[in-house]
């Protein structure tokens, strides 16, 4: 298969995806290396399509369709309460989006998580686990944003209610 056929296929599998497709499965079902893939992605990228590489995989931006309400959250905790802080925010059927820090040199720095339900925050945790990384949020002191996507406003506001309780929810303090 020739690589802008198979950059075809491979827009084609995306677009008829339920949700994210890891790069190895990506690689198997087109009979590449995942790196060919991930030089597919980068060139396709770079031609305007909206890809996003997530922790669960490879997915088409704005696929949903559905009319949902995002919002920005400020948080902080501990690393051993990131589990606790996303599993709250799936548990009332939000989506986290990403995890936003501000670097003191490059700015915000973004990743992309798109967790949404219980079994993606453990998905997370495992691999949080099992490559020792650190979080962004090392960098501020457990200091943070989340950008959340719920099916409406009440649900926003019941799970910022929820980490205010457990502490995670950083509040504006700004008068009104």
């Amino acid at each position: 298969m020739k690589a802008n056929q198979r950059r075809k296929e491979l827009l084609k599998l995306l677009k008829i995806a339920d949700g994210p497709i890891t790069g190895s499965d990506l690689a198997e079902k087109l009979g590449v290396s995942r790196q060919i893939i991930v030089q597919d992605i980068a060139i396709l990228r770079a031609a305007g399509e909206e890809i996003l590489a997530t922790s669960q995989g490879y997915l088409l931006s704005g696929k949903t369709g559905l009319q949902t309400v995002k919002a920005i959250i400020a948080c902080k905790h501990t690393n051993n309460e990131v589990g606790d802080e996303l599993m709250t925010i799936v548990n009332y059927g939000a989506k986290v989006i990403d995890v936003i820090v501000e670097h003191p040199i490059y700015g915000e720095l973004k990743g992309l998580l798109m967790i949404q339900t219980p079994a993606d925050v453990i998905k997370f945790m495992e691999k949080y686990r099992q490559y020792e990384a650190a979080l962004l949020s090392v960098l501020t002191g457990g200091v943070h944003l989340h950008t959340i996507e719920a099916m409406n406003e009440q649900v926003i506001e019941r799970l910022k209610e929820d980490l205010k309780e457990k502490g995670y929810l950083l509040e504006n303090d700004i008068p009104d």
